[in-house]
């Protein structure tokens, strides 16, 4: 076959594929052409190319979120590899194995007054698990076993233990354009990974610990995983054990209470303390509800354990007693098995919360019976009407928090980009999501983040499975929400920044088919008429609402104690004064 000449590239496209790597995002450049060229004529591996490095690195990010394999990336040098950041730091998060590819200038031009020059090795430092920085030069045996040993090394880091992005700055001297044949046998070096398990003895240490106690298991984001589902079924099926999950934790049974938000608020002052655990057990990734962290971090429980494989102690809740550095699918098929053996029958802890649980919900479908036309209603009729057979993406901001209010109306896979909560990249998340996978993608935003990452429509690769909704309500509508802004005279100018975004105008330019409705009925009608499964086109469906009329349907849904139909009790927990973010 012929290929570049630079044996460095061909050696790391030969290795990455044997390690597990399917799918590369490559964004065009002068200095890494030889990085392209080896990846394009190396047919075991699919290629896309994204001209946005930033878009490249959210597409990457959405294909691993759904793939849970490794994605590569390549960049040329300069700036382009600081366009990544922002998704490789979502990456480590997320715990998504990003392989980042920057082709630089060789060593000694670097802070030379060369052009397109920056100090890249370890640019991404913070955020990966290791960087590796390899030679401009690879032309003798030696280079050649260091240029296998280090490649070899980056996808053993990045796969093993907590998976996380690794880095290879690659240094590639002119000429570029070099072809040579080649014939391939790089070596690849395997690594064995022990069975992860809780020891006999460490495992009756934790079962005596929670036996006979309140035990509250809280399931932050993850993936869908049906053997983990199952383990934590069974242990709602236990009365002492009360299962809290959210919506992006792809955790889905009608046992769990998957609406912790709306649950909460119909905890009174005088009760708090009954619904509150003996063993609390988290895992997953970053927690939304804000609620459930204020209450937990206001009364502390006694004993924590955190399971997760993890490189730092992650005590969100303020009170870790253990860390079990075991993957959550592994320990709760064993955890169950011991911890069902206890006789916990005169517990009523997990009936209080299933109690509480349905309190959550009559009270919200009355509210929603007595509230007109708003983002509460669109979200609604949204959830209502998407019942099965897609994906869906939610955007930063209100969106989440809605679909947090909506979880038990969701039963397919649900992600967002809350590694670390950005607005940008949402869209192009999305978009890699829909690559990957027979299913349609429902990309669920707000005209803020849709607008920022316009970046993500302008790809080649639209394709019909994407269909994205837009809530069009001028701008940033959770500034009116939380407390931090909400009051702020410059909440209009500074915050919200309330413009038009040309929604139609953006969806024709890109090939988009665009549906827009003002009203309940519209939307019902536009998502009953396969708006999701039309095979014709990407799709965006723009949602108009009013903004500063949403934000107080929701907060008048978040301390709202006395309903018409008298469905609460004189007080609620928390108050609205706690909702900081």
């Amino acid at each position: 076959m012929l290929t570049t000449d630079k044996q460095q590239c061909t050696a790391i496209v030969e290795i990455l594929a044997a390690h597990g790597v399917k799918r590369v995002v490559v964004s065009p450049g002068s200095r890494n052409a030889p990085l392209s060229v080896a990846f394009a004529r190396y047919d075991k591996i699919r290629k896309y190319v994204i001209v946005d490095e930033r878009s490249a690195a959210f597409t990457a990010l959405g294909m691993a979120q759904q793939t849970r394999e490794p994605i590569a990336l390549v960049c040329t040098s300069g700036t382009a590899l600081l366009n990544y950041a922002p998704a490789i730091a979502e990456a480590y998060y997320q715990k998504l194995p990003l392989i980042v590819i920057s082709a630089d200038r060789p060593k000694e031009w670097i802070d030379q007054d060369d052009s397109q020059t920056i100090r890249q090795f370890e640019a991404l430092s913070q955020f990966v698990k290791k960087s590796y920085d390899l030679p401009a030069r690879c032309a003798d045996e030696t280079a050649h076993w260091y240029v296998n040993r280090i490649v070899n090394d980056a996808m053993m880091t990045a796969l093993s233990g907590r998976k996380a992005p690794v880095h290879i700055n690659v240094q590639l001297d002119e000429p570029l354009n070099g072809i040579i044949e080649w014939k391939g046998g790089n070596r690849m070096i395997n690594m064995i990974h022990p069975n992860s398990e809780v020891s006999a003895a460490d495992m009756s240490v934790l079962v005596n610990e929670a036996k006979g106690k309140k035990v509250m298991i809280i399931a932050g984001f993850h993936h869908p995983c049906e053997n983990l589902n199952q383990s934590l079924e069974k242990l709602a099926s236990m009365p002492n054990v009360a299962i809290l999950t959210e919506t992006i934790s792809n955790q889905i049974s009608d046992k769990y209470c998957r609406c912790i938000d709306r649950t909460l608020l119909c905890i009174g002052d005088e009760e708090v303390e009954s619904y509150i655990p003996d063993v609390l057990i988290t895992f997953g990734g970053a927690i939304v509800s804000r609620h459930i962290k204020t209450l937990l971090r206001n009364h502390k429980v006694k004993c924590q354990w955190y399971v997760g494989v993890s490189d730092t102690t992650v005590d969100c809740m303020q009170s870790l007693t253990t860390r079990i550095n075991v993957e959550p699918e592994d320990f709760f098929s064993q955890f169950v098995i011991e911890y069902s053996k206890q006789n916990c029958e005169g517990s009523n802890y997990a009936q209080i919360w299933q109690e509480l649980n349905l309190r959550g919900a009559e009270r919200q479908e009355k509210y929603l019976d007595i509230i007109s036309w708003s983002d509460m209603k669109a979200f609604s009729t949204i959830f209502d009407c998407i019942k099965a057979n897609c994906r869906f993406e939610f955007s930063n901001g209100t969106t989440i928090r809605y679909a947090q209010l909506f979880g038990d109306r969701i039963n397919v896979p649900s992600y967002c980009n809350r590694g670390v909560s950005g607005i940008d990249g949402s869209t192009s998340t999305a978009l890699g999501a829909s690559l990957v996978g027979d299913s349609p993608v429902v990309f669920v935003t707000g005209d803020m983040s849709f607008s920022y990452d316009i970046s993500g429509l302008a790809s080649q690769y639209n394709n019909p499975n994407l269909k994205i909704i837009v809530i069009s309500n001028g701008g940033g509508g959770i500034f009116r929400f939380i407390k931090s802004t909400s009051a702020l005279p410059e909440l209009n100018d500074y915050f919200e920044v309330r413009r038009n975004v040309p929604i139609e105008q953006l969806a024709a330019t890109f090939g988009f088919k665009y549906f827009c409705v003002e009203n309940e009925t519209e939307l019902s009608s536009v998502l009953k008429a396969d708006f999701v499964n039309n095979k014709s086109s990407a799709s965006i469906l723009e949602v108009k609402t009013n903004g500063e009329k949403s934000a107080e349907v929701l907060k008048d849904f978040f301390k709202k104690q006395n309903l018409k139909q008298n469905i609460m009790s004189n007080r609620v927990w928390p108050p609205i004064k706690e909702y900081t973010d």
